[in-house]
Parts: structure tokens; C-alpha cells; sequence
């Protein structure tokens, strides 16, 4: 089991690091960076269910994954995001999808915002697993 925490903690770290990468580009794929920082926070709650026993689901939905935990601990973590994030990561996929973003894709304040997020997701989670599965990225 604790080879398959480290390894979404891994794949959620590449995530985190590549929407890292790409904001400071001269005109940023906002939402590129949108789906990688979901893409980031669903895997270190993943890692979280793994490293406590509980068997995946096949989901994107945040806000699932964080009443699953719940029913393990309540990590406190920012719900209000969670679903906001889940609303970005749908509609910045596809054209077509707009209705919360004006022009379709987030801002850089935005996503910037939601890298310091996945930050704190990481860093909650890793407090919870021991022995902390992000000192192997």
C-alpha cells in the first residue's frame, strides 16, 4: 500500500509542478493549467484513500473524494474551492462549456490561486500519511 501512496503522490507532484512551470510562460494556457492543478488535488486525496484502506472509485469529483475522507477524518479542507475547482475543471476542457468563466478560461489570478490550493491539499494530506509519501518527489 505504500508504494501506491507514493506513486499518486508522484503523478500528483508532476501535475503540480508542470501547472507551476507553465504560469510564469509569457501568455499562459490558463486552462491547461486549470486541468493539471485538479488533476494534482484529486490524487493527493486519492493517495489519502489508499493510504487508509479504502478502494478508488473511478472519479474526477473533488467534492466525492472529500466525503470520502470525511468519513475517515474531516482534513478541514476549503470545500468552497473544491467545488469551484471542480466547475473550472469542467468548463475549461471543452469549447463550448461557458457559463462560470466569461471568456471560457480562467484568469492567472485564478489559477494561481488554485496552485496555492493544491499546495495546501498536499501539504494536509501529507501531514495525515506517514511516513510522508511527498519526500520521495
Amino acid at each position: 500500500m505504500k508504494k501506491q501512496v507514493e506513486d499518486w503522490f508522484f503523478f500528483a507532484e508532476r501535475d503540480l509542478k508542470t501547472a507551476e512551470r507553465i504560469i510564469d510562460e509569457e501568455d499562459p494556457f490558463t486552462n491547461i493549467i486549470a486541468f493539471h492543478f485538479q488533476q494534482a488535488v484529486e490524487k493527493y486525496q486519492k493517495a489519502y484513500l489508499i493510504g487508509n484502506g479504502i478502494p478508488l472509485k473511478k472519479t474526477h469529483d473533488l467534492i466525492l473524494l472529500n466525503n470520502m475522507i470525511k468519513e475517515i477524518k474531516d482534513l478541514g479542507i476549503n470545500e468552497d474551492k473544491l467545488i469551484l475547482i471542480k466547475q473550472v475543471y469542467s468548463e475549461t476542457r471543452y469549447p463550448g462549456d461557458i457559463g462560470l468563466l466569461p471568456d471560457g478560461l480562467p484568469s492567472v489570478e485564478q489559477v494561481k490561486e488554485f496552485i496555492e490550493f493544491a499546495r495546501e491539499v498536499k501539504e494536509i494530506i501529507s501531514k495525515e500519511l506517514s511516513p510522508n509519501p511527498s519526500e520521495k518527489t
